[in-house]
């Protein structure tokens, strides 16, 4: 099965691909469902050009897929028209599309780019499937609400049609995330790309009314910090986040997914952190390894066990096996134990097994803490033997943090590309 992961930025594709993902998708900027993500812009396709042939070189094929997946309006198509020259820069090797009312356009512009149907689209079933592919599509992102027993039957359908379907990360208490919460509160409309995640802040419930009657049922939701607007409800709580979903997380059954007929797994996460996006991918990567035979299970183990080493919201196996559990809602998070302090750079030098690499650092820490270094095939390296050098005067620094530039030596087995990271501090 192919991993398909998500990249907010350049920094997070290149971590996509080295923690083993097959396939990235990305957004450009105002054509994309996460506007609020970084996106891609400016000069960026060239690094990409380069770090995509810098794998061919390898013997290993790395896709990228541009997601152009917001409700077009006419501006839109007219914005979209005027920016493909600058889209024709970038090496895509599918286009992720939810309005067909775009589907001519790239057509004609770009002949030999696949199409993949976005899961905004809501395809459920096999007869939509073959409508599509009429369309010229080859291949589609089924709607979040389908079941392994309907996965299986499309696939029977249309055997030809590849099919992908997300495997982690967030839902929504809405259709496939066809969404008017945040439009309707706040203006921004998730269908556009500007969602507020409206459905994650916090609700108290309350009677409506001066004077109100318990047994009336009339009652209201007010969020926290908007007192005074009023939203009517009928719940029998006196405090919920009810509009909050858990996060999806099929990391156990990928196997049921490949035997129902799915050819392409999907992370979901262009929002999420650099840390989230590779240790996320990586579980998958060794879980699907695991399966195809590659390693065992139990050196799989380990790997997917950093999951929970991730922020997330409580897990559920989504609409795949029943609906109830999707249905049911939850709030808070778990937090990450760890706390990210940076990456290793380029390697500057090598003498007598000591390495020194470029530390792009994110957070601070002293050099006199214990910390963890995190590769691909690496779990967490605890290592006290580390120094921190000052790149201009040669001499050891006793702290660092972000926005100073700093090397990192060590004789610990790491390369170009690991994270640095520490447990975090307790509350």
């Amino acid at each position: 099965m192919e991993l398909v992961a998500p990249a907010g930025n350049a920094e997070k594709l290149k971590y996509a691909f080295l923690f083993g993902a097959d396939s990235v998708y990305i957004g450009l900027k105002n054509f994309s469902l996460r506007l609020k993500a970084d996106n891609f812009h400016a000069e960026e396709y060239a690094e990409i050009a380069k770090l995509k042939e810098d794998y061919a070189k390898k013997g290993m094929k790395k896709q990228l897929f541009c997601a152009v997946n917001i409700s077009f309006h006419n501006d839109d198509i007219r914005h979209l028209e005027q920016n493909i020259p600058y889209f024709k820069q970038y090496p895509f090797d599918a286009f992720i599309v939810q309005d067909i009312g775009i589907v001519g356009l790239l057509k004609k512009h770009f002949p030999d780019i696949p199409l993949h149907l976005s899961t905004q689209a809501n395809c459920t079933n096999a007869e939509a499937v073959k409508v599509y592919k009429s369309l010229g599509f080859t291949r589609v992102v089924l709607a979040r609400e389908v079941s392994l027993a309907e996965i299986a039957e499309i696939k029977q359908a249309v055997p030809d049609m590849e099919l992908e379907c997300f495997a982690h990360g967030s839902m929504c208490m809405a259709y496939s995330g066809r969404c008017l919460i945040s439009a309707y509160l706040t203006g921004r409309s998730a269908n556009a790309g500007s969602c507020a995640h409206a459905c994650r802040w916090n609700y108290n419930l309350v009677a409506k009314g001066s004077s109100p009657n318990k047994n009336s049922h009339e009652f209201a939701v007010v969020e926290s910090e908007r007192q005074g607007e009023y939203f009517p409800i009928e719940e029998g709580e006196n405090y919920t986040a009810f509009f909050s979903s858990k996060d999806l997380c099929m990391i156990d059954y990928l196997d049921k997914m490949k035997e129902a007929g799915v050819d392409a797994l999907k992370i979901e996460g262009r929002m999420k952190s650099l840390y989230y996006t590779a240790l996320v991918t990586r579980a998958y990567r060794k879980k699907i390894d695991a399966i195809e035979g590659k390693i065992s299970e139990t050196e799989a183990a380990p790997f997917i066990a950093e999951l929970y080493n991730t922020q997330h919201r409580e897990f559920s196996t989504g609409f795949y096996f029943s609906p109830d559990d999707a249905n049911k809602t939850t709030k808070g998070s778990s937090d990450s134990p760890y706390t990210m302090l940076g990456t290793l750079g380029a390697l500057v030098s090598e003498q007598n097994g000591v390495k020194r690499f470029v530390l792009n650092a994110l957070n601070k820490f002293e050099v006199t803490e214990e910390i963890e270094f995190v590769g691909p095939d690496t779990l967490g390296l605890i290592t006290k033997s580390y120094h921190l050098i000052d790149p201009e005067t040669n001499e050891e620094r006793t702290w660092v943090c972000h926005g100073h530039e700093c090397l990192i030596e060590t004789d610990d087995a790491v390369e170009e590309g690991f994270i640095v990271r520490k447990k975090a501090a307790r509350s």
